[in-house]
C-alpha cells in the first residue's frame, strides 16, 4: 500500500474511533463548519450533526455563532484543548498498533527459556530479519511457568519452552528432542562409567532447578519413574549456576548436555525418560501478523534450535 493509502486508511480508523471529537477539534481550529467539513472530507450536515452530539453529550454550549463562522465558548476552549491532546494520543496509539502488526515492521514479543538466549534465539531472529529487516522484537527470558502465564495474558506472543503444555486455547509445535544427562564432578566415583541410571546416584545430594522451571518438572518425573526420593541440597535458576555447584562437588544434577563445562562430566542416562521436548507455543486465533510471520519462519527453519541448545531451563 502506498503512503497516501496508508494515511487515508488511518483517517478512516480515526473517524471510526473518535469521530465526533475529531469534528469538534476541526471546527475549533477553523472557526467555521464548512471549512472544517472540507478539511475532514465530510459533508457539512455530517459535521453539524457531530458537533451537536458533542454539545449534547457535554451538556453545556461549546460554540456560538460569530459572523459567518462560529467561536468557542469558555467551556468549548477547555474541551477543544483536551480533544486535541486526546486525539494526538489516539493517533499515536493507532499508528503504533498498526506498525506492530505489520510483518515488515512489526514487533514480536517472544518469551524463551534462559539459555536459549545464547545462540538459538539470536539465530532465529537473524534468519527472520533477513526477510523482514524492519521487524522489532521484545524478548523475555524466564521460567517455563512464568512464560506460559505471560503468554496467556498476552504479554508475549510466542514462547519457546519445555515441557510442552496441554491447555485449551494454546497451540503447540515440538521442535527438538533434547537428551538429558547426569552431570557429575570430574572426581566423582562414577565419573568413569560410560552410562548411568538414576538409581546409581540415588544416595547422592542433588542440585535441581527451583519449582516452576520446566526442567524441574521433567526431572521430578524422572525421579518418580525411578522410584527415588531425591535429597535436594541446592535449588537454582539457571544451568550455569547448577553446573557450577556440581563442579564444586556440592551435588549431582540432571541437565541437558553441554560441551566444555569445566569441572563437570556428563554421562548418558538409562531410563524411561532420557530427554525433554523443546517447542514453540502460541495462543490460538489472535496472533498479530508480525508474530504469525515469525512463527512460520521458526517452523520452516531446518534446525530451529541448533540441534540441541545447551542447558535451557
Amino acid at each position: 500500500m502506498q503512503d497516501g493509502g496508508v494515511e487515508e486508511d488511518l483517517d478512516a480508523v480515526l473517524r471510526e474511533l473518535a469521530g465526533p471529537l475529531r469534528v469538534f477539534a476541526a471546527v475549533a481550529e477553523h472557526g467555521h463548519v464548512t471549512r472544517a467539513a472540507q478539511a475532514l472530507g465530510l459533508g457539512q450536515p455530517t459535521v453539524s450533526r457531530a458537533l451537536g452530539r458533542v454539545g449534547e453529550a457535554v451538556g453545556v454550549p461549546l460554540v456560538v455563532p460569530a459572523g459567518r463562522g462560529v467561536r468557542l465558548t469558555a467551556a468549548g476552549e477547555v474541551l477543544a484543548a483536551a480533544a486535541v491532546r486526546a486525539l494526538a494520543e489516539v493517533e499515536r496509539g493507532v499508528r503504533r498498533v498498526r506498525e506492530d502488526d505489520d510483518p515488515r515492521t512489526g514487533r514480536v514479543a517472544l518469551g524463551f527459556l534462559h539459555t536459549l538466549g545464547a545462540s538459538a534465539v539470536p539465530a532465529l531472529v537473524r534468519a527472520f530479519r533477513e526477510q523482514s529487516p524492519g521487524a522489532r522484537f521484545s524478548l523475555r527470558q524466564g521460567a517455563a511457568g512464568a512464560l506460559l502465564a505471560e503468554l496467556e495474558t498476552g504479554a508475549v506472543d510466542l514462547v519457546l519452552t519445555s515441557p510442552l503444555p496441554q491447555r485449551p486455547g494454546l497451540a503447540v509445535r515440538a521442535l527438538l528432542e533434547q537428551p538429558l544427562v547426569l552431570a557429575l564432578p570430574t572426581g566423582h566415583r562414577l565419573a568413569g562409567r560410560p552410562r548411568l541410571r538414576l538409581a546409581d546416584v540415588a544416595a547422592e545430594e542433588f542440585v535441581v532447578f527451583e519449582p516452576g522451571y520446566g526442567l524441574r518438572s521433567t526431572v521430578d518425573r524422572m525421579f518418580a519413574e525411578a522410584g527415588i526420593v531425591p535429597r535436594i541440597a541446592f535449588e537454582g535458576q539457571d544451568a550455569d549456576t547448577v553446573r557450577g555447584l556440581v563442579a564444586a562437588g556440592l551435588g549431582v544434577a540432571v541437565l541437558p548436555a553441554a560441551e566444555g563445562a569445566r569441572g563437570v562430566v556428563d554421562r548418558p542416562i538409562d531410563g524411561p525418560t532420557t530427554s525433554r521436548t523443546l517447542g514453540l507455543v502460541w495462543r490460538e486465533g489472535d496472533l498479530p501478523r508480525a508474530a504469525v510471520a515469525f512463527r512460520d519462519s521458526v517452523l520452516r527453519h531446518p534446525d530451529p534450535l541448533g540441534g540441541g541448545a545447551p542447558g535451557a531451563t
